[in-house]
């Protein structure tokens, strides 16, 4: 009976070893059940809340935030901003070094007539319940003039905040001051073109990748200190796809669209720049980006580790069985 034994012991390893990770690790598709939620325009997945996502529409009756289980796709918190004046078109959602949530009032798509818009930062609640929760806002302009925007992004380790402009023939990326003025006008610049009609976009956990989505593509870029250098073509669901956040651990490239019931497609993360394999994505040394060590590729092996003793006890189990007979 050794033979037999030994097969089990390696479909038993082998499947403990390649175990998919669980819904609540938020990097699995879900569909935002929230009858509230109809124009889901962007999406930043929580650094202390495993599987939630924060979203927002793009035009609310207040200055509201959504937390959704991506687990359920059930919202389990709605947070109202207080401190800020009433949104206009609200476009972007993501979050800083520190679980600082960004949010970005930088639509204009009724010919780009605002001679302003307003980013919100705020701290991200430790506990997930209704509540109200006091925001700053910054006044922001472009120096090259009004423009509409869709895509906010937060490097996640320097805090710098970055805007997207969307045009047909593709837009720039406009860069902040090194720290925002609550008192003063913020003015961003542009330092790079970016060669999509961009709706979102999102930076790998480790902040060497930042990923642009559009209605019909995307384009992955290798950070490079700012200067962009084209990595892969990104494929998008079908639809009007307004949002993208990378899943906490870095692995999977969440990708969100407007509509009731919308659903938020998981995806494998592009590469970063120098990886060797697919292991090693946009976003794989993204424990390190947040310094906690509990999500990415760890979390994976401690879960690897402890199916691998239940397969051992199972054998051992069989074995004694065995010999008694």
């Amino acid at each position: 009976m050794r033979r037999p034994l030994a097969i089990l012991a390696g479909v038993l390893l082998t499947g403990a070893l390649t175990l998919p990770a669980s819904a609540a690790d938020g990097n699995e598709d879900f569909t935002i059940k929230d009858p509230r939620i109809t124009e889901s325009s962007g999406l930043a997945a929580s650094r202390q809340h495993p599987g939630i996502y924060w979203t927002h529409n793009d035009q609310d009756e207040g200055a509201y935030l959504y937390a959704v289980d991506s687990a359920t796709g059930e919202t389990v918190a709605t947070i109202t901003m207080t401190g800020v004046g009433t949104p206009r078109d609200v476009e972007a959602i993501a979050i800083g070094p520190g679980n600082e949530i960004y949010v970005g009032d930088i639509g204009d798509n009724d010919g780009v007539e605002w001679p302003y818009v307003w980013v919100y930062r705020l701290p991200e609640p430790k506990q997930l319940k209704d509540q109200s929760v006091r925001a700053t806002q910054y006044v922001v302009k472009y120096s090259d003039g009004p423009r509409d925007a869709e895509s906010l992004v937060v490097h996640p380790k320097t805090g710098r905040v970055y805007i997207i402009d969307k045009q047909e023939d593709g837009g720039h990326l406009y860069e902040a001051p090194a720290e925002l003025s609550p008192s003063g006008t913020n003015v961003f610049k542009p330092i790079t073109p970016v060669d999509l009609w961009a709706t979102d976009a999102a930076f790998s956990p480790d902040g060497r990748t930042l990923a642009v989505r559009g209605y019909f593509g995307g384009v992955a870029y290798d950070w490079n200190g700012g200067k962009l250098k084209r990595l892969e073509r990104i494929s998008v669901p079908l639809g009007q796809g307004e949002s993208a956040s990378y899943s906490p651990d870095g692995t999977k490239l969440m990708l969100g669209s407007e509509g009731a019931n919308s659903a938020v497609v998981a995806q494998d993360a592009p590469q970063a720049a120098g990886s060797s394999d697919s292991s090693s994505g946009g976003g794989s040394s993204a424990s390190s980006g947040d310094g906690d060590g509990s999500d990415g590729p760890s979390g994976d092996i401690k879960v690897g580790a402890v199916a691998v003793v239940v397969a051992c006890v199972v054998l051992f189990g069989l074995r004694r069985l065995l010999r008694r007979r």
